[in-house]
């Protein structure tokens, strides 16, 4: 299934991201990661592509084990850095050939080590203009972007940030998916913001339920959203007990996709860091059906 028909219609699409680990032991953990929910059908299972394209050839080896071992649709990451535009054909060549009708076009970090992105030679800047080149070379594949409520880091502004996120859509870009947020109002006022300046593309919240404060204060520094105060003294709190912190992150969680579905979302997009439990304790706590065809999901859900 592409992304252009996951959500056709008002139809809800669960998803979830991983990542290409590095160790044989990792490969075995997400084997049984992706078995665990693959349970929940998915509409898709993304996986990223690593910095400098160091996993890109991994990223399509994942893609091909969800789809022959799970049947379930996979969505590559994509990214401009370090390749001119003739390998970039290349790669999206090698992606269709792997059988890959999704890609998540993202202009990418610079590489480690590196403090500024930097445009390879005949390469591209923006991820609009990886949109544009998809669209043009691979017509029918399904493209989503990425989107920041709190904005990117690197942008000087708000409106700038979202005039970003409206070219990509206007570049051929399917769905927009939103970086990891913790306050919801951030995610309306963008979607809003976005509906204002005639995006009608789904705009799907991203979610990353916090099971380890060290780890989600890293990533959170690196996209620029903030975690609320009542969040992090209730984290600090327990910061030495596991389990403590994985159920205040989870109910938190859940409670923000409570709201977010009330809202008519069109999808939740969960950033399951290679993990499950936390990703099926929410969906079992939201009463979400595990089905193959999600249908137009009632309104309200997610309420008791």
């Amino acid at each position: 299934m592409r992304l252009q028909q996951v959500y056709a219609g008002g139809r809800f699409g669960l998803s979830f991201e991983i990542f290409p680990p590095k160790t044989p032991e990792g490969d075995a953990a997400l084997r049984t990661t992706l078995n665990e929910l693959a349970v929940w059908n998915p509409a898709f299972i993304s996986c990223t592509y690593g910095a400098g394209g160091s996993t890109s050839r991994q990223t399509l080896d994942w893609c091909q084990y969800i789809q022959d071992q799970h049947q379930v649709p996979a969505t590559a990451h994509f990214t401009c850095v370090g390749s001119s535009r003739n390998e970039l054909i290349q790669w999206l060549q090698a992606a269709s050939d792997s059988g890959v009708r999704n890609i998540m076009a993202l202009r990418g970090d610079a590489p480690h080590g590196e403090t500024k992105f930097q445009v390879a030679p005949d390469g591209l800047a923006h991820a609009s203009q990886l949109v544009t080149l998809i669209r043009e070379q691979f017509p029918d594949m399904g493209i989503g972007v990425a989107g920041y409520p709190e904005k990117h880091p690197e942008s000087c502004d708000l409106g700038s940030d979202l005039q970003h996120q409206v070219q990509k859509v206007a570049a051929g870009a399917d769905a927009l998916f939103t970086q990891l947020f913790f306050e919801n109002r951030h995610f309306f006022q963008f979607r809003n913001r976005l509906h204002e300046l005639g995006v009608t593309v789904p705009i799907v919240p991203g979610i990353m339920p916090i099971t380890e404060y060290a780890r989600i204060v890293r990533i959170s520094s690196m996209c620029g959203s903030d975690i609320p105060l009542r969040l992090a003294v209730r984290l600090e709190e327990v910061q030495h007990d596991k389990v403590a912190q994985f159920e205040i992150g989870v109910q938190f969680a859940i409670e923000q996709c409570r709201v977010l579905l009330e809202e008519g979302i069109p999808g939740i997009h969960f950033y399951a860091l290679n993990k499950s439990p936390e990703c099926s304790r929410i969906l079992q706590e939201l009463e979400l059906p595990q089905t193959s065809d999600w249908g137009i999901l009632p309104r309200p859900l997610g309420t008791r």
